[in-house]
């Protein structure tokens, strides 16, 4: 699976953790920054190459790492298609995929060790939406659209 990986300055390291995770089990991680933890950059620029890919199907799924992974996973969310859940524990990302078909799952570098970011990886690739979800993300798409969805 093609996985699209991106980062500022405090979840570079992370990122780049994940990125030999993937590969070791099969994955083609596809990087699109930043590759210096010491320079500061724009969170926002990353996030958004991610989930522009993600929306244009140039990779299956994205991972997001910054310092806590909110702000990543607001401006991923802003791209059309893109539903990035921020995670933190075992069971967040499977449900994340499960209930709300995620595509893109973010993380805190500063707030998650490795060990757990390489399990918490493995439960979103392995986790599969649940159709009987389908009506709600229906509800969310008519949001994205500027439609209101049904009562």
């Amino acid at each position: 699976m093609r996985v699209g990986l991106g980062a500022d300055h405090a979840g570079c390291g992370l990122k780049d953790a994940l990125a030999v995770h993937l590969a070791a089990r099969g994955h083609e991680p596809v990087d699109f920054g930043t590759g210096d933890p010491a320079v500061s950059v724009d969170y926002p620029r990353f996030a958004e190459a991610v989930a522009r890919a993600v929306a244009a199907g140039e990779v299956e799924l994205g991972i997001l790492c910054c310092g806590t992974g909110i702000g990543m996973s607001i401006t991923a969310n802003k791209v059309t298609g893109i539903r990035a859940a921020l995670v933190h524990d075992a069971t967040t990302p499977r449900l994340a995929r499960e209930h709300n078909d995620a595509n893109i799952i973010a993380m805190g570098a500063r707030l998650i060790a490795p060990a757990l970011a390489a399990e918490l990886v493995d439960t979103f690739l392995a986790a599969t939406f649940e159709q009987r979800h389908q009506r709600r993300l229906d509800l969310i798409s008519g949001i994205e659209s500027g439609r209101r969805g049904p009562a």
